[in-house]
C-alpha cells in the first residue's frame, strides 16, 4: 500500500457512517480532534523511538501516517500538495531550505 493509496481509502471513509468508520467518526469530531489525535500519536512513535522498540515504533509510525492523512483530510488539504511542497524543497539544499523557512537563523 502506497501513501496515495492510504489517502484515497482516508477520502472514501470521510463520507461513511461515522457509527460504523473510525475515520469517518474522527472526521466528524473536527479538525481539532483530528490534529489532537495526530499528536498524540506522533508522541507514542517517538516514544518508542526513544526506546528503541523496532516493532512498537513501526506501529506508531503507521498511526501516525494514518492520522496525518486524517489531519489533512480534516482541512481540505490534499495529499498531492504536501507531495509537491516536498519536491519544490528538494530543488534547493536542506540547509538553504531550512534557512529560508526559519528566516536564516538555524533555530528551529
Amino acid at each position: 500500500m502506497t501513501l496515495d493509496d492510504l489517502a484515497t481509502i482516508v477520502a472514501a471513509r470521510a463520507d461513511a457512517d461515522p457509527d460504523s468508520s473510525w475515520t469517518a467518526k474522527l472526521l466528524s469530531m473536527g479538525p481539532e480532534k483530528c490534529a489532537e489525535k495526530f499528536g498524540e500519536e506522533a508522541v507514542e512513535a517517538i516514544i518508542e523511538a526513544v526506546k528503541g522498540d523496532r516493532a512498537r515504533l513501526t506501529s506508531e509510525a503507521a498511526d501516525v501516517l494514518f492520522h496525518l492523512l486524517v489531519m489533512l483530510q480534516s482541512r481540505d488539504v490534499a495529499l498531492a500538495d504536501v507531495m509537491a511542497e516536498l519536491e519544490r524543497r528538494q530543488a534547493q539544499s536542506g540547509l538553504a531550505e531550512k534557512a529560508a523557512r526559519t528566516g536564516g537563523t538555524g533555530d528551529s
